[in-house]
């Protein structure tokens, strides 16, 4: 790739999934060995969510006015390492809800500035952007699976340790990354608020907020519900490893398949899927056969999803809209629909009980497939803007 700072930002993105490895399979685990109830612990990994309703407009807007992204990055990957030394002090919840709230707010000031300043350093050879992104898949599969094995026969006070490294990782790439030039558009074709306004356009939000709720109980609690149902914490990461595989494979081949498939089509078969995922996962963890095919089916629930979702978005927002279309899918849907998502399983999983709480999942998935089918097709295949 020459001309194109490859290994500096797979650097990054290695270091930022595979701090994301650590968190999501494991940080619920840590929280519950604090004796945190279900509840608890659904507020506090909620709060990774929350921030992203809002802080990634903040930071980008801070970003498009200064046009200094890489300086915003490297500044909120030192204050957020800086904030997670609180976490070795905070033992009560109150104390804990504040310190992760500082950290969620600077932590997700990183990945969509990154997002931006690697594409624009690709140009036009935005095909490339999966080599490099790739890397990110490579760092949370190793810390998944090399964490999970360790925690079989090491203290889950480890965790914590092992998420303070990772930050020191992504504050030690994030200073090697140089800056883009940022290019801008003369114009735009169509106000966003008349974008906004589009059935299709609803509907897609609509169905990606359901779609990101629906997954609450299973970024929340899945390696509970795991560990629970008599797996080892390193069966739960090998399990956790095997969705990315997946992912990864999905990725390679999604732009054959738009070839012949509309983005429309893919992403309801894929809401659909999610649905019956969620009640393998809920009803039938102790069969191993089943489980493993609940975990294939990542592939499609979050591979083909959002290689559909994003190209949907892409094709709605055009010019200056798209910046802003990509910023108004990440916090409605991961922010708003995680938010949601994490609460909600907090709040049932020890009322009702794992089976019930993936059974509301599916519930949300099969309300987004309903949401979308009703007006996320459009009636030609792209729009001229």
């Amino acid at each position: 790739m020459t001309g194109i700072p490859y290994w500096r930002l797979s650097g990054f993105y290695f270091f930022y999934f595979a701090f994301v490895g650590a968190m999501a399979p494991f940080w619920g685990l840590y929280l519950r060995s604090l004796e945190f109830n279900a509840f608890q612990i659904g507020v506090l990994m909620s709060l990774l969510q929350v921030m992203r309703i809002f802080a990634p407009n903040v930071w980008g807007h801070i970003a498009d006015r200064t046009g200094k992204r890489v300086a915003i990055v490297q500044l909120a990957a030192l204050v957020c390492l800086i904030a997670f030394v609180g976490v070795f002090w905070a033992t009560s919840f109150w104390a804990l809800f504040a310190v992760m709230s500082f950290i969620s707010f600077f932590w997700s000031a990183s990945l969509p500035l990154v997002e931006a300043t690697t594409l624009s350093h690709l140009g036009k050879s935005t095909d490339r952007y999966g080599r490099i992104r790739l890397w990110g898949s490579v760092g949370f599969i190793l810390v998944v699976v090399g964490l999970g094995a360790v925690l079989d026969h090491a203290s889950i006070k480890l965790v914590p340790w092992v998420v303070l490294g990772l930050l020191v990782g992504i504050v030690l790439t994030s200073r090697i990354i140089p800056e883009a030039e940022i290019t801008r558009q003369d114009h735009v074709h169509i106000p966003l608020r008349e974008v906004l306004r589009r059935p299709e356009v609803v509907a897609l939000f609509g169905a990606a907020l359901l779609m990101a709720a629906a997954h609450g109980p299973y970024y929340t609690f899945f390696t509970i519900h795991l560990v629970e149902t008599g797996y080892s914490k390193s069966f739960a990461g090998r399990l956790w490893a095997l969705g990315v595989v997946c992912e990864i494979g999905i990725f390679l081949v999604m732009p054959r398949v738009f070839r012949s498939v509309r983005a429309e089509t893919v992403l309801l078969a894929t809401l659909i899927i999610a649905a019956a995922r969620f009640l393998l996962i809920g009803w039938y963890a102790d069969n191993l056969p089943v489980l493993l095919l609940a975990q294939l089916m990542h592939a499609f629930t979050f591979g083909a999803y959002h290689a559909a979702a994003l190209s949907l978005v892409h094709r709605h927002f055009t010019g200056k809209n798209q910046a802003r279309g990509q910023a108004l899918y990440n916090s409605l849907a991961f922010g708003v629909g995680g938010t949601l998502g994490s609460l909600y399983s907090g709040a049932t999983w020890d009322v009702l009980g794992a089976g019930e709480t993936f059974t509301l999942a599916a519930g949300f998935a099969v309300l987004a497939s309903l949401v979308f089918a009703w007006r996320g097709h459009t009636q030609t295949v792209s729009r001229t803007v």
